[in-house]
């Protein structure tokens, strides 16, 4: 009789493999290290998303505090296909319904965002770096990086819900649960999906790029679902139901509460995370189930610099942009002349509109606001685009070319020519679609398409500020490069929140995009323009010297 080394005569010998529990060894440690690593982003996003329940739940209270004009603007948003498709029907009339339907849509899109970026962030990025590699090499198992990181968007969308359904708990404590775990569960769910999309490929941007399309798939049928819809009542429309933020707004906060359409996103989440940790345990760390294609033997003229690698790597994100731009555009622009009809005789949301667009007539303020929102917008394409550079940087893909006869500042200077020029494109597509929208519905498109992109483009020293500072952080702080984000999620939170808070004007005028003028239609001076450029000027000067004399990360 044989007996297995070091097993007592009699005993049974452990079965061979790892045991399953092995594969998420390390998994808490590594939710710590996702937590601490998120500790400015995940703050700014959760309170982000808190905060414009908490503002929009008391504008609707000041702007229409009687249930007359609650019903009224009802009533007029469900006349008008274009209103549904943008805020999807309102159910009820009652403040917190309004708040629901106002703004529900848009946490929904907001969480799925965040968890996208966090998942991505913390499983592909991670192995994209190496960092994955090294940290596998310790007593951490397999599926513990993308357990980690979907245990991060739990923790940030159940902070989210918490935050959405406070301000409405005083309106039905139900139907603010309803909202709050309608918004978490939207966002684990496209959290599920990004760790689906990270085993597939072996690239962070294209993980992205596909869970920000899927997502915006998943609006583009719920907008479609929406506009064809005929009534507020009834099961909704087939195109709504094939979109989890269709499901989100199915739930009908504060209108029935129908608990149902959240199992339909707790159960795709679930099948979702299974198949990510399916797939991870079948592939090596740092390959994807989609390998990345050997480029031809030598690169064509357009590779040929560093100026056509930049644009080789940012032209995807860019084009992506553009088409939002121009979808974001067009919808508003034909809205635009239908607003004054939507809010009736309605004084607050008069005023308000009036404040954010600086106009008399509410057609033109809700115009000119909308202008402000999408030169904001922009931001965010811009600040990706610079910290383009300082990933570039860190994922020691800079360093092997500045071996080779070309300076930092020509490298730095071929990703920073996009960051310039590439919100000049997005404002020109922008401007151009909300002009040619806003111009058909009012029938005078020769008139109305030359001040409104003239307008978008008036907020372009504004956005390249943004473009200064980021540069100046990543040639000057590059360790504290995520902070861009917070500086764009402040300008945009002034821009946006501002006249709804009535904040004071030194408030406003922390953001460059509360020394531009309200366009089209407000009067325009040089001064502005001329200090926001020269800014724009300096920062990046500054920055990009910086740069030149500090070490590159190693």
């Amino acid at each position: 009789m044989t007996t297995t080394a070091g097993t007592p005569a009699g005993t049974r010998a452990p079965a061979a493999g790892p045991r399953p529990n092995r594969h998420l060894a390390g998994t808490g440690t590594l939710l710590r290290l996702a937590l601490r690593r998120d500790r400015v982003m995940l703050p700014a996003w959760v309170l982000t998303l808190g905060l414009i329940t908490y503002s929009t739940k008391d504008r609707l209270e000041s702007m229409y505090a009687t249930a007359a004009e609650r019903a009224d603007l009802v009533e007029n948003t469900n006349g008008s296909g274009a209103t549904r498709a943008l805020f999807g029907p309102a159910f009820g009339d009652s403040l917190g319904a309004l708040t629901a339907w106002r703004v529900g849509g848009f946490l929904a899109v907001g969480a799925g965002i965040m968890s996208v970026l966090l998942v991505v962030r913390h499983t592909r990025e991670e192995e994209e770096t190496g960092r994955q590699e090294a940290l596998a090499s310790g007593m951490v198992g397999r599926r513990a990086g993308v357990t980690a990181a979907l245990l991060t968007a739990v923790l940030a969308n159940a902070a989210t819900a918490v935050l959405v359904t406070g301000p409405l708990l005083g309106e039905d404590p139900a139907g603010a649960v309803a909202l709050g775990l309608s918004v978490g569960l939207t966002g684990l769910v496209f959290a599920a999906l990004a760790a689906v999309a990270a085993q597939f490929t072996e690239n962070a941007r294209l993980a992205r790029g596909i869970a920000l399309g899927a997502l915006g798939i998943a609006f583009l049928l719920r907008m479609a679902g929406d506009a064809a819809r005929d009534a507020t009542t009834g099961s909704g429309h087939v195109l709504g139901w094939l979109s989890p933020l269709g499901w989100a707004g199915a739930v009908r906060p504060f209108a029935g509460d129908r608990w149902w359409p959240l199992a339909l996103s707790a159960l795709l989440t679930a099948v979702s995370a299974a198949v990510a940790h399916a797939l991870v345990a079948r592939r090596d760390i740092g390959t994807g189930f989609w390998p990345a294609r050997p480029g031809p033997a030598s690169a064509g003229p357009a590779l040929g610099g560093v100026y056509g690698l930049a644009w080789r790597l940012q032209r995807g994100s860019l084009l992506g942009w553009a088409v939002g731009m121009v979808f974001a555009g067009a919808v508003l622009g034909s809205i635009a002349d239908g607003v004054g009809d939507i809010i009736g005789d309605n004084t607050g949301a008069r005023d308000l509109f009036r404040r954010m667009g600086g106009q008399e007539g509410v057609s033109e303020a809700f115009l000119a606001a909308m202008v402000s929102i999408l030169g904001l917008v922009t931001t965010v394409y811009t600040a990706g685009s610079v910290l383009r550079l300082r990933g570039e940087e860190t994922g020691q893909r800079a360093e092997p070319l500045l071996s080779h006869p070309v300076g930092r500042l020509r490298w730095a200077g071929s990703h920073l020519l996009i960051a310039y020029l590439g919100p000049a494109v997005l404002l020109a597509a922008g401007g151009l679609a909300l002009g040619i929208g806003f111009g058909a519905a009012t029938g005078d498109l020769g008139g109305e398409l030359p001040p409104v992109l003239a307008a978008m483009l008036a907020q372009l020293p504004a956005v390249w500020v943004i473009t200064g500072l980021a540069v100046l952080v990543v040639g000057l702080l590059p360790q504290l490069s995520p902070a861009v984000w917070g500086v764009v999620g402040a300008v945009v939170a002034i821009g946006w929140l501002g006249p709804a808070a009535d904040l004071p004007q030194w408030v406003v005028d922390v953001s460059p995009f509360g020394h531009l003028p309200k366009l089209p239609g407000g009067e325009v001076s040089a001064t502005p323009f001329l200090w926001l450029t020269g800014l724009s000027v300096v920062l990046p000067a500054a920055g990009l010297a910086a740069l030149r004399h500090r070490d590159l990360a190693s």
